[in-house]
């Protein structure tokens, strides 16, 4: 049981990263951005060049990867995320779920379609309680623990942080004093896809790449946010962790359910919370 609580944070741990960026996405702007997944697998194929073709080690591939995928977020804000503010939903879900796909095809032709290893960079175990518990785990445990304080700091001390809740909460009476809430709210897009490009950084060492990765994390990630609520950091945080110990308890009691539990924990919120969209 140990076991699966360790895999379980790890697990939660992945999709609070990834999830962070969507939900202020999803929150702030009314925008379904199915591109997120597509910058999260980014950032797991960068990191793969740059171990395996640029000869850098995991640390300086990882920073690489984050860094690219600045400029790539930015691209997709400017070019079809701001153009869709104050449109219908329907619009946001065609326009960056195409994205997603243009963005994966690319992946395909320019690695294949083959799965691609990464192998765990720590490589070391602690043993407790007999059990062996993977450092690299517990390393992912800690970076997402830190990005929450940190991200908690950011948004109650600065001035970004602080015009962005209060563009969350209402938007026209930002706009009111005179702050171009959008551009506040760019930045918030272009953090949570480097956020989104890390969680791709971490994860792909405790599982494979493939072009197609985004497409799985981008669902259980939506999950998160519905089970969280849009744009509420702290219960992005609980739902992530939540959901990545529901799956992880329930694959060790029963592998091909695991996730299909978190959409029924999804459809239980649904039926008490419904969204108004």
């Amino acid at each position: 049981m140990l076991q699966s609580i360790l895999f379980g944070l790890t697990t939660g741990g992945i999709l609070y990263i990834i999830a962070i960026g969507l939900s202020l996405t999803f929150g702030a702007m009314g925008i379904v951005n199915f591109a997120h997944g597509l910058v999260y697998t980014i950032g797991a194929y960068i990191l793969y060049t740059a171990l395996s073709s640029l000869g850098l080690n995991f640390f300086l591939g990882a920073l690489l990867a984050v860094l690219v995928a600045i400029p790539v977020s930015y691209v997709i804000e400017k070019f079809v995320i701001r153009k869709l503010y104050g449109q219908s939903i329907d619009y946001a879900i065609i326009a960056t779920y195409a994205v997603l796909l243009i963005g994966v095809d690319a992946i395909k032709w320019i690695y294949g379609p083959n799965p691609l290893p990464i192998s765990d960079p720590v490589g070391e175990s602690i043993s407790f309680m007999s059990l062996e518990m993977p450092v690299y785990r517990l390393i992912i445990i800690g970076i997402s623990v830190l990005i929450f304080i940190g991200l908690s700091l950011f948004f109650k001390k600065t001035i970004v942080g602080k015009i962005v809740v209060a563009g969350l909460q209402d938007q026209e009476a930002v706009r009111s004093l005179g702050i171009n809430v959008e551009k506040y709210f760019a930045i918030i897009f272009i953090l949570g896809s480097a956020l989104a490009a890390l969680g791709g950084v971490l994860y792909a060492p405790i599982s494979t790449l493939d072009p197609y990765m985004g497409f799985h994390i981008l669902i259980l990630c939506f999950a998160v946010v519905i089970v969280g609520g849009m744009g509420n950091l702290r219960g992005t945080a609980i739902a992530a962790f939540v959901l990545g110990m529901v799956m992880a308890i329930t694959g060790r009691m029963w592998g091909p359910a695991a996730d299909a539990m978190v959409y029924v924990v999804m459809a239980v919120v649904l039926i008490f919370r419904p969204i108004d969209v």
